[in-house]
């Protein structure tokens, strides 16, 4: 962290890890990078895994990660929470507000939009290194606004919180690739309590899309045992 601190303050050069699953972005990426002065690349990685690899032995100031594909954000989360010193910038965002308040949950620190030029992404870097964020009024007046109703008391459950018995029942269906009204048949249930369910999970899960659920049972199948589950 010093070091990293050090290098910010005296302006010296800026060392980053790029991740996308498109190698041949990535190759790119990293050549024309190469020929900036205050650029260097350490590594480009395509998984999650290689890329905690890459972190815990490679000191980094930042991780450009490629959102264009489609990536599943409590993965970009986990990252943050393990190497809270390393910024995180979205490569490739589709600036729109909802877009850029989920990221910014899920621990990015500063992002680029899709049509941003080499030079427009070089800036966007040394701008989140100096702790700086470039965005359009709009965006910055949804900022403030999602930080205010992030201080009003939660209605819903709150993301972490073990899943119910019957919400882990659900979660072994979505598992299984069930629709909402082949659940509703499969548990007896009415499909509208289904989707009062699933609501439940991916917000105890902090997740935005059903099939995350669905990779994220096959993953980590632990999440859904019924012995880890509340009555």
């Amino acid at each position: 962290m010093e070091a990293q601190l050090a290098r910010r303050v005296q302006g010296e050069a800026m060392h980053l890890i790029v991740f996308t699953p498109v190698r041949l972005l990535g190759d790119g990426l990293a050549a024309s990078l190469a020929n900036r002065p205050g650029m260097v690349v350490r590594a480009v990685v395509n998984a999650f895994a290689d890329l905690h690899g890459a972190l815990a032995n490679t000191e980094v100031d930042l991780v450009l990660i490629d959102v264009t594909q489609g990536i599943d954000l409590s993965d970009v989360r986990a990252i943050a929470q393990a190497y809270p010193d390393v910024l995180l910038v979205a490569l490739g965002l589709d600036e729109q507000r909802q877009n850029v308040i989920r990221c910014g949950h899920a621990g990015f620190t500063g992002y680029v939009p899709r049509d941003a030029s080499i030079d427009g992404l070089c800036e966007a870097l040394s701008d989140v290194v100096h702790g700086r964020l470039a965005c359009s009024a709009e965006i910055s007046c949804e900022l403030l606004r999602a930080l205010f109703r992030m201080e009003q008391p939660a209605t819903g459950p709150a993301p972490g919180q073990p899943l119910s018995r019957r919400e882990c029942e659900v979660m072994h269906l979505i598992e299984r690739g069930l629709s909402n009204k082949e659940i509703a048949r499969e548990l007896s249930l009415s499909v509208s309590t289904v989707k009062h369910h699933v609501h439940h999970i991916l917000e105890k899960l902090a997740l935005s899309r059903r099939t995350q659920a669905m990779y994220r049972a096959r993953e980590a199948p632990w999440i859904a045992s019924p012995t880890q589950a509340n009555h």
